[in-house]
């Protein structure tokens, strides 16, 4: 009865990954950073997976060393579409930028197909006990676009991050397993003027370590430690005096989770996550953001051995800065800390809630499983200066993975 959905979806999981680069997410995450709010698995749960990752995207993006909680061989790919609200109403001028007042407007960024694909293989068969992952994973992303407004003078802004990830774990003892993962990041940084900015591309390399400990049969827990990634974008702003480069970071991020599940006789699984990111020691977002904490929850029930019904909850610190330096990312502009603010507006990280649910279904087909995704950021508004912003955003997902060796923790 699953064969012609399967195939829908399969088709659908494809156009999400073609899609994957033509706007920026703008929504979801916290700060700019993704996380694994848009997993197939993770995503329904709110993004929780650092203790028990249920899919093997989130655990090579995340917490590399559950990777041994997965075995066999796996292939996994999936998309998730984002569709933010994001309005913006500017009270004052900004003559150095050609911004005058003008009412709420609506940007007219689009929604985005933010896709990911991972591959893993256990070594036991060749006597390690070791398991290898690599992923190509929507890394992180904002941006926006009231070009359609006059008074804006074409006011543009946008990043956007692919990840290339390698990752590695291993057994240390019965309990205890550690991975490590290398990571290569290409991102994309454009405006926020047309006219006076453009795109420039670059690439860093970051790292990860994480551990699991199974504290009970039934408990786990788990930490990982992702280091801090920069960017140089060449020749990228133009205020009068030649262009510039812009350097902006990725925060380094700690995150810790416990899951158990101990409860109904193991059908219900139950997990937190708190993940911890440094804006303040970024170049440019550190003009924008504070350090952010934010706390997910989740959870999964397992109606029969085929049916998973997902549910998450996650709050992100909001991350706003209220006073703001006169220079960010190495560039001060002409106006100083009111030119920075009107910018900061354009890359808001101030939605506290989110909800999400999902459902999984094992064995559509023979060996491959389908799970799908859908939730909603609470929409919010803050005023920065003369200007006033609001967001808000909802997502759905699905994704196909593919076990050629069963056994599973799912």
């Amino acid at each position: 009865m699953f064969k012609p959905l399967s195939t829908i979806l399969c088709l659908l999981g494809c156009l999400l990954l073609v899609g994957a680069h033509s706007t920026p997410v703008h929504a979801q995450g916290f700060g700019i950073e993704l996380l694994n709010t848009a997993m197939p698995v993770s995503g329904g749960m709110a993004g929780t997976s650092i203790a028990r990752p249920l899919d093997i995207t989130s655990a090579i993006n995340g917490n590399p060393a559950a990777l041994r909680q997965h075995h066999g061989t796996k292939f996994s790919f999936s998309g998730t579409w984002i569709e933010p609200t994001f309005n913006v109403a500017n009270a004052g001028n900004h003559p150095l930028f050609g911004v005058t007042p003008f009412p709420q407007n609506k940007s007219e960024a689009q929604g985005v197909a933010a896709g990911n694909i991972g591959w893993t293989r256990e070594l036991g068969e060749l006597g390690l006990p070791a398991t290898l992952g690599v992923a190509l994973v929507a890394g992180a992303g904002a941006g926006s676009d009231f070009r359609h407004v006059p008074e804006s003078n074409g006011t543009y802004a946008s990043i956007l991050a692919l990840d290339i990830i390698s990752s590695a774990a291993v057994d240390v003892t019965d309990r205890l397993s550690a991975g490590a993962s290398i990571i290569l990041s290409n991102t994309t940084l454009a405006g926020p003027f047309v006219g006076s900015t453009g795109a420039s591309y670059d690439y860093g390399l970051r790292g990860s370590l994480g551990v699991t400990y199974d504290v009970m049969p039934e408990t786990t827990v788990g930490f990982y430690w992702k280091t801090k990634v920069g960017y140089t974008f060449n020749n990228l702003v133009n205020f009068g005096g030649g262009f510039q480069d812009v350097s902006l970071d990725r925060p380094e991020t700690f995150g810790f989770g416990l899951a158990d599940s101990s409860l109904m006789n193991g059908k219900l699984l139950l997990a937190i996550d708190a993940t911890y990111l440094v804006y303040s020691e970024t170049s440019l977002l550190r003009a924008f953001y504070e350090d952010q904490w934010g706390i997910q929850l989740g959870a999964q029930y397992s109606c029969t051995d085929r049916l998973r019904l997902r549910l998450g909850y996650a709050w992100a610190e909001n991350a706003m800065r209220d006073i703001v330096p006169g220079s960010g990312g190495g560039v001060a502009p002409p106006g100083g800390a009111e030119h920075i603010q009107y910018v900061q507006s354009l890359f808001p990280a101030f939605n506290e809630h989110r909800i999400s649910g999902g459902i999984g279904v094992r064995h559509v087909l023979p060996g491959v499983h389908f799970d799908m995704n859908a939730g909603g950021m609470f929409e919010d508004s803050q005023t920065f200066g003369d200007t006033t912003t609001s967001l808000a955003s909802y997502w759905v997902g699905g994704g196909l993975t593919f076990e050629f060796c069963r056994g599973s923790m799912r």
